[in-house]
């Protein structure tokens, strides 16, 4: 199975757009709770990055 830092990656790359988190738990059909700590772990190992307040991206 593949984890949520994965699929939420996965579904930032799909998007080709920043993204919030709440519209990462829409494409994905995570829960915001869950998709809130695999971006914080995201953003803490440097794979995404925010061009815009709230809003991120794969780097």
């Amino acid at each position: 199975m593949v984890d949520a830092k994965q699929q939420v990656l996965d579904a930032m790359k799909a998007a080709g757009e920043p993204l919030n988190a709440g519209k990462v738990a829409e494409m994905t059909g995570l829960d915001r709770k869950v998709v809130d700590k695999a971006m914080d772990e995201l953003k803490k190992s440097g794979l995404i990055e925010s061009p815009k307040r709230c809003y991120w991206q794969p780097k």
